[in-house]
């Protein structure tokens, strides 16, 4: 691996040698940890960047870009979790959201879900009855194939029966669910980026490129979770 145009030990070191002097410490520190050089030649992989949160911190905070990386992974895995499931639950039917005259809102907010039997699923919306026609056209247009039917401020929701056809329109949500996260996933990575190049002035262009190398690689490693993520969804709800 080679450092390309990274900071050198300052001239006059007393210690010049692995580990240095005080002086010269961090400087010899980061060029091993920015250290990197991309393969070349066919069928040889590329180097990895592994570049130390601490030494670049008045740069950009690693670990919190990591974080919001994650939290797209996390928010997905909810997603599949609470709406993509061949069996409809009460608790699928949570967090759809209603629009409102007074904004929007989670319909286990304004009603009261239940299930009286497995094929059938309700929404008593007497606490917020000037609700109810939104509601229903919330459920109806949430992606999970419901058909509700209204009786005064009661949602009934057939439960449909789980035919090839349905496993496959729910396989088709994932995939959309995934392209979604994806975008927000580029959109953590691209504040990142541009975080990196307002430093452009007080750092060395090598230092910026590794710096964009090493979040891109972050948001390579996520997308390849977000891929398995599917992949195993995809198996589960086609069977």
């Amino acid at each position: 691996a080679v450092a390309r145009g990274l900071p050198r030990a300052p001239g006059g070191c007393p210690a010049p040698l692995p580990g240095g002097c005080s002086r010269c410490g961090q400087h010899l520190l980061l060029s091993r940890q920015l250290a990197t050089k991309k393969a070349k030649g066919k069928g040889q992989s590329q180097a990895k960047v592994n570049i130390s949160a601490a030494l670049v911190e008045d740069i950009i905070n690693l670990e919190e870009t990591s974080e919001d990386m994650q939290a797209v992974i996390e928010a997905l895995k909810e997603d599949f979790s609470r709406n993509l499931n061949v069996r409809t639950s009460p608790g699928a039917l949570d967090h759809i959201t209603v629009v409102t005259k007074d904004g929007k809102f989670p319909l286990n907010q304004l009603g009261q879900i239940s299930q009286k039997s497995p094929q059938l699923l309700t929404v008593n919306m007497t606490s917020f009855p000037e609700s109810t026609a939104a509601a229903a056209k919330a459920i109806r247009e949430s992606g999970m194939n419901l058909n509700p039917e209204v009786d005064g401020t009661v949602i009934r929701v057939p439960v449909p029966k789980v035919t090839r056809e349905h496993r496959e329109s729910l396989a088709k949500l994932a995939k959309q669910a995934t392209n979604k996260s994806k975008e927000a996933l580029r959109k953590v990575r691209s504040k990142s980026i541009t975080q990196v190049k307002k430093s452009k002035n007080k750092v060395s262009e090598d230092t910026i490129w590794l710096l964009e190398k090493q979040i891109q690689q972050m948001a390579d490693e996520a997308a390849a979770e977000m891929d398995k993520l599917l992949a195993a969804k995809t198996k589960e709800l086609l069977g």
